[in-house]
This record gives C-alpha cells, structure tokens and sequence, in this order.
C-alpha cells in the first residue's frame, strides 16, 4: 500500500552506522511550480510537503534531533505564477516547509535587488551569500545585506555552522544588479569564514551553494579535508552525489519533484562525519497535505483576479494570428523580438513563431495581464548565445524550409532582414539575409537572444544547437539563467508606467530599463500619455539612494545616471484596476476575504464581458466564412488613434519590411 514513508525512496549513499542520527538534514533546490506535472516524479508541493511532515513529526523518529532543512536557491522566479506576483506567492511554501536557511540564487533577483529584500522580510529565515559583495551597502557588506554565514542549533544541541556561496558566471547573466558589485572567490572566502565558525562551536560545517556542480567539484577539492563537511548545492535541475576529496557535495534535484533527508553520525575517531543520503522523488503515490494543497487553491484563485488587470496599452492593433506570424512578418514579433534583443544587449534576436500562441489580433486599446500570459504561455526562457553567420543563416532557412505549411518554426527576428521565395526548394529558399544592415558574414560571430526551447535544437534549429546540448554554439546566458518572455513583457510594461508602478522597482531596474527604453523607442514606437484629465497620483517619498563609487563593475552593461526620484514611482490610490503591485494589492494566499475581479464594468463583470466579446468575435468570422468574405489586414500606415490613458503610453510597433518574400 502507498505510504509517505517509503514510496519514492532511494538510497544516495550509505552509512556504515547504527543507532539513531546525531543530526538530521532535509536538502532541496532550484523550486519553481507549485502545482503538480503529467509525468513521473509528479511533484508538486502539496507532496513535497507531505514528505517533509513525515521526517519532522512521524513517530518512528521519536528520540531522535528534529529536521534542519536547507535551500539552496532559486524560488521567486521563472513560473507563470512568478510573472503574475514577482515571487511573492513563493514566501508561504518555503515558511511551511520549516526552512532553517537558504543560500540567494540568481533567479531570486530577477525582479530586482529591492524586490528581493521585501521578499527575504517574510521569510522566517535568514538568505545568506558571502561572496558577492556591495560596496555601496558598506564595507565587506554582502549584496541585499543578506548574512555571510548562520550557526545553526540542533535540538540535541549541536552546533552546525552554514555559509553561503555563489559563483561567478550567473551574475553576468542578471540585468537588474547594482552596480560595482564585488565577487570574492568562493574557495577564498570559505577559508576565510569557516574557521570562524569552527571557534564558535561549530561540529558540522554546511556550505550551502548556488553554483554548477564542476564549481561545487572545485571548491571541494581546493578547500583541505575537512574545512567543510557537505556541499548542498542549487543551480542545477538534476539529482546528483559525489564525495570529493573527502567532502560530500550533493544536489537534489529541481521544482518540488525531489528532496534529499540525511542523517548524520560523529565519526567514531571523533574528526568527520557519515552520512546516510536518502533520495526522496515525489511521485504521485505519496498523499498531498490537505493544508498545502488549501494554499495552492488559493493562489490559484487570487491569480485569477489579478489576471484581468490591465498591464498596459497599445496605439495600434497587435497581429497574432498563426496565419501571420508562421508565414510572414508580424508587428508583434517585431515587438516581442525588439524587446528580447535589447534586452540582453544582443547583435540580433529570433524567436519561432510558434512562441506566439494568441492566434488573434489585439486591437488598440488596453492590454491585461492575461492577455500576456495567453499569447506567451511557455515556460522556456529567453537565452542569449554566440554563434557564427553559417549558423544564423542556417537558422533562417530551417524557419522557412516548412512552408506552406503553417508551422511555428516560422521565424520572427530583430535587427535581421532577410528574403525568401517560398516556392524555392527547401533548404535553399533564404536569398539574402543581413545583421544590421550589412550582409551576414558567416565566419564572424554574433550574438543572437532566442528561446531556449530552440537552443535545444528543438523544430530543426540544428544549428542553433548549443554545446551542452552537444552543439557547437557558445552559451551567455543559459536557460536556468534567463528570463521568460511573459516576465520580460510584464516588466517592460510596469517600466513604462507614470502611474501605478510597483514600490520595489529599485534604482538597477531603473537603470536598466532606461537602456532598453532609449534603444526600442528610437524609431516612434511609443505614444506619450494623454495629459487630459490625468488622475491625481499619491507619490512615495523620495529616498535618495546610497552613493557610489565608480571603481568596480560586475555586469555586462555600463552603468547610467539614474534620474534625481527614480526610486519614488506613483502609486495610483484612485485607479487600482490598474496593474500596480503595490502594498494595495490582496493578499497572495493570506487573504481571508474571497477575490474579485480588479476590472469591473458596471453591468457585468469583466470576465462575462470577456465571454461575450468571444462569442461576438465567433459569431463576426462564422457569418464572414459563409458571405465569402476575407478579414482585411492590419492597416499598417501611421494611424495612432487620438486617445492614450493617462497613466501608461501606447505601444505602436510595425511592419519594417524585416522579412521579404519572393515569388
């Protein structure tokens, strides 16, 4: 019969031992959805919780020290759910699992240094990272003042020193960093801090890491037997073991679908430990903790209202349909890909067609939250690779090689113009192409922003293959790195905002926006917002931020002036229907009272309007089939209409003759 106990167990490793455990660990990382998969391990958190209860409170671990648990990052973002509350909805998870202390991952400050510290106050647990440090906060002072280090008590009384260590590579990778960040070597800093922890009582040392395993490999290997007793790595989604150079160095897999529960004993020499690892995988056997699962009904319910809320607006109709962006070029993946190549700060972009799911056209007027999620729901983020022009080109050429079959490899580009004659033999339909104007040259190397999901050399990108896949093109920014485009459009559209932006937008963000603005906008594609009747916003006091000193910088982009008040952005009291995620928001899954929709009209709620504009628009193309008629195209001359809100501008991008077909 199914049971908590054993079902999904493993044995990692095993100690020669008996008796009960001196100590007793519960290791995760890298967690992401709440809500269960289709395929083995399910997980899911209502499980995971399941699993973790039965090792704090079941009785055959009567007598024996309760459970420490350790995170070893990666929470806050990328998920759906994450696009909607910017991670929030992640807090209440990691509290009921009795988090003990967790290390800082990079995708835990993808909305922002600010955010993460607003997130970290309700954690009832402290975030450490000792080795990337902010000179702006003071000396040797770690980045969002999180802690260097933790003594742990256990209940039998035993101290158990933790550090926190992260590696150099993924910092590059997040846009939204202060500036002249300093990043100590971690092997260098553990030999630093250790010791400190040995003098004050410390019996077992845990270093808890964001960092691939090879850098999890090295730090053992480098730091003398002994320093540190375990490794509890994140970063990467997989299950993994291995005892270097005396140490244990483990990961535990990814997205609530695996844990690990060790147990400790004092070796009988009294220097070292054993540990007996266990491997939990959360299967679909194992019963859901009817608490956790209330909490995730309740997400889910509050996304729901916050769904309808509008994010922003557009000037001009947004053409989704399959029938434009499988076969030609769309204004919408115009913007999507504009918005993904500044971004990144890449030569070019490319997305597959088939990334745009709306099958619609939006027309001008007010964007929501859902209508984002809809037209972008995959879950694979946006990378940034370096590859040479053969490969580019062959890119092209897979995207148009299916024609006229309307399939999503069709590609969608930003700063690549090319033509094609879709009669042409497969293989050899792209005429010319060009990166920037110029014709590409196939020996230089470009760096080209994509999906990951074609990164994988997934719809035929061959070419695109990356080398961790077993290609032969050079990874920036990685998937477990980048950004989903559905957080990238929502952060763009909150960027834009004179009105109703978020309270922890924070300087960095600020800045780099600000590039991405100055670099999209260039060619009009932004109307101003209407300063007709504009409602009267209650600002934030301004808080000047900390000074800095120009000697360092970490990062890929340059640092700019950030605008004299750029961290006190209006919070519109009077239009909440806007999408504002300031401190005025419900709850996420604390609120008692029942949610309702944000957007209302005063009939019928938005989601029946939503469902009668469906069934009017159903009704339009069923009587247009059978007169014979045909929908006229987007009119695609400079048509702004007169009116733009008052707190957002309107988008407008076009057609630019990106890719021309031949016949």
């Amino acid at each position: 019969m199914p049971s908590v106990a054993t079902d999904g167990l493993s044995v990692t490793h095993a100690a020669k031992q008996s008796g009960p455990p001196d100590l007793r660990l519960v290791h995760y990382n890298d967690v992401y959805h709440v809500e269960e998969g289709s395929a083995e391990p399910v997980g899911g958190v209502a499980r995971f919780q399941s699993v973790i209860d039965h090792y704090r409170s079941d009785a055959s671990f009567a007598g024996q020290p309760d459970i420490l648990t350790f995170f070893s990052g990666d929470a806050y973002n990328p998920s759906l759910q994450s696009t909607v509350t910017k991670g929030r909805h992640m807090v209440p998870f990691l509290n009921k699992a009795g988090t003990d202390v967790a290390c800082v991952g990079n995708h835990d400050l993808d909305f922002g240094v600010a955010q993460f510290r607003h997130l970290r106050t309700q954690c009832r647990f402290p975030w450490l990272l000792a080795n990337v440090l902010d000179p702006a906060l003071g000396k040797d002072v770690s980045i969002a003042d999180c802690e260097k280090t933790l003594m742990l008590t256990a209940s039998n009384g035993i101290k158990v020193g933790v550090i926190g260590l992260g590696e150099r590579e993924w910092l590059g990778t997040i846009n939204a960093l202060p500036p002249n960040l300093v990043y100590k070597s971690a092997y260098k800093t553990a030999l630093e801090l250790v010791p400190r922890l040995r003098e004050q009582g410390a019996e077992l040392i845990v270093a808890v890491t964001h960092q691939r395993e090879p850098n999890d490999y090295k730090l053992a290997e480098k730091l003398p037997p002994g320093t540190i007793d375990i490794i509890l790595g994140g970063h990467d989604h997989f299950y993994a073991h291995a005892v270097v150079n005396g140490t244990h160095v483990l990961r535990s897999g990814t997205d609530f679908k695996q844990l690990s529960y060790i147990e400790a004993w004092r070796k009988a020499q009294g220097s070292g430990w054993d540990f007996n690892i266990v491997r939990r995988d959360i299967v679909r056997s194992i019963p859901e903790d009817p608490a956790t699962l209330v909490m995730v009904d309740r997400l889910t319910s509050s996304l729901k209202a916050k769904l309808e809320k509008p994010i922003g607006y557009t000037s001009l109709a947004l053409d989704g349909r399959f029938s434009t962006v499988r076969q030609k070029e769309s204004n919408l993946g115009n913007f999507a890909c504009d918005l993904m190549r500044f971004y990144y700060g890449a030569d070019c972009a490319m997305m597959a067609g088939g990334t745009i799911r709306g099958d619609q056209i939006y027309p001008p007027g007010i964007l929501r939250l859902k209508d984002i999620l809809n037209c972008f729901p995959f879950e694979d983020p946006v990378v940034l690779v370096r590859l040479k022009g053969r490969a580019l080109f062959d890119a092209l050429e897979n995207g148009v090689s299916q024609l006229p079959a309307l399939e999503g490899r069709f590609p969608q580009v930003s700063n690549i113009t090319f033509s094609y004659n879709p009669s042409a033999p497969s293989g050899s339909r792209v005429k010319w192409a060009k990166v920037g104007g110029e014709p590409i040259d196939y020996n230089q190397h470009y760096t080209l922003a994509t999906r990951g999901y074609m990164a994988r050399g997934k719809d035929g990108f061959a070419s695109l293959l990356i080398e961790s896949e077993g290609g032969e093109v050079e990874e920036i920014v990685d998937e477990e790195s980048g950004i989903l485009i559905s957080t990238l459009l929502r952060q763009y559209f909150l960027s834009l905002k004179v009105v109703g932006k978020w309270r922890r937008w924070g300087p960095s963000m600020t800045r780099h926006w600000s590039t991405v603005h100055d670099n999209l906008h260039c060619n009009g594609w932004l109307k101003p917002p209407s300063s007709r009747g504009s409602p009267v916003s209650e600002k934030v006091p301004y808080r000047p931020s900390v000074p800095r000193s120009k000697q360092y910088f970490y990062g890929r982009f340059p640092e700019i002036p950030v605008p004299a008040g750029a961290d006190g952005v209006g919070i519109d009291r009077e239009n909440e229907s806007m999408d504002s995620d300031s401190d005025t928001d419900p709850d996420i899954l604390t609120s008692p009272q029942p949610t309702t929709n944000y957007v209302t009209l005063p009939a019928r709620s938005a989601t029946e309007e939503e469902r009668r504009l469906r069934l009017a628009r159903k009704a339009t193309r069923t009587w247009m089939h059978r007169a014979g008629l045909q929908p006229s195209a987007i009119n695609d001359a400079d048509e702004v209409g007169e009116f733009t809100p008052t707190w957002t501008p309107g988008i407008s991008p076009r057609l630019e003759g990106r890719i021309i077909i031949e016949t």
